[in-house]
């Protein structure tokens, strides 16, 4: 059976971005492939996390893959730095890759910004711990967003290159596995900025850990347009996406159209279709009713997760013995390859 890998960040606050985003497509693989997911603290602290929040934000984590669907027992759930392997062999990718790769991260370019002299060099390797997060596990598939597509494009180069320097066949040459609707969930205040959780406004994101009552109000006052809702016109050629400048147009009624499409599991037609020529007000009853039902039972499991710790942590001490496992035998073949003594 072919793996996946995946991660996510444990910064805190996870949002309806995250779950339709990355977290709901987890649950979905979990019957044709065999799966780790992955909390990705030795990622988070590339950038400043406060040392008193970062393992109930990794618990907040593992809370949301379990009440998501995730089964702990047929999958992996675990965080990152109770796996030495990670770290070892993010050091010998470090030795493979070539600064020029780094140097075209995009990614680093926006998180560092003007500060890049004061970035941490963490931030600049991180394309080669996710290299290592992967082909410790000698993972075939990850599901990916847009924003992460450059960084599997390096793991690929990575892995070949290991390959043809060594002469071996060690390591795949990973799958992207890309998702349809909803991938970017968008500001529920601004249709032109993604849902953050560092946006000071909490109308503008749904927390996966909100209740009936605070999905219905955000969804409610999301910012529309005076206009009806639009209809299948609205599609490019191929039938399957929103033309782009027609989105740019109406960015708002686009967000929760696509919102809407994303959490009944249908496409972006069809719930044009469905709407076409509606008012904002009954199109939101509808929306607040299936964000309710499909997100409301999340939170609660969330919440009664997040209150019993121990269970959490068990899963994610069991989730790491089993990912250990996977991974020692994969690190002794490349102890043995690169030539280090005693391998």
């Amino acid at each position: 059976m072919s793996r996946i890998f995946s991660g996510v960040q444990p910064t805190g606050d996870l949002h309806l971005g995250n779950y339709l985003g990355a977290i709901r497509n987890f649950v979905g693989l979990q019957a044709d492939f065999e799966c780790i997911y992955c909390v990705v603290d030795m990622h988070a602290i590339t950038v400043w996390q406060d040392p008193k929040q970062l393992a109930p934000h990794t618990r907040e984590v593992a809370a949301a893959f379990i009440a998501s669907g995730i089964d702990p027992k047929n999958s992996i759930i675990f965080n990152q730095s109770q796996v030495t392997a990670h770290a070892e062999l993010a050091w010998v990718f470090n030795c493979v890759a070539r600064m020029g790769w780094l140097n075209r991260m995009t990614q680093f370019k926006e998180k560092a910004g003007k500060q890049r002299e004061n970035a941490s060099v963490g931030l600049y390797v991180y394309p080669n711990l996710m290299a290592a997060d992967i082909l410790a596990y000698k993972a075939t598939h990850v599901p990916v967003g847009e924003d992460q597509k450059q960084h599997l494009e390096l793991t690929r180069d990575i892995a070949i290159k290991f390959n043809n320097d060594f002469e071996t066949d060690c390591f795949p040459v990973v799958e992207p596995l890309i998702f349809g609707e909803a991938t970017r969930v968008m500001s529920l205040r601004d249709g032109t900025k993604k849902m953050s959780k560092s946006d000071p406004s909490e109308y503008s994101r749904i927390n996966l850990t909100d209740g009936a009552d605070e999905i219905a109000g955000k969804i409610r006052k999301a910012k529309t347009d005076p206009g009806e809702l639009p209809g299948p016109d609205s599609l490019a050629e191929d039938g399957q996406h929103v033309e782009a400048e027609v989105e740019r147009a109406r960015p708002e009624a686009f967000n929760l159209l696509s919102i809407y499409a994303a959490l009944s599991g249908q496409s972006m037609g069809v719930t044009l279709e469905q709407f076409a020529g509606a008012q904002f007000s009954a199109f939101k009853g509808e929306l607040v009713d299936l964000s309710v039902a499909k997100l409301g039972p999340i939170g609660e499991e969330m919440q009664r997760l997040m209150a019993s710790p121990d269970h959490v942590d068990s899963v994610l001490h069991d989730g790491a013995e089993r990912a250990a496992a996977i991974a020692a035998p994969v690190i002794k073949e490349v102890h043995e390859i690169v030539g280090f003594l005693g391998a």
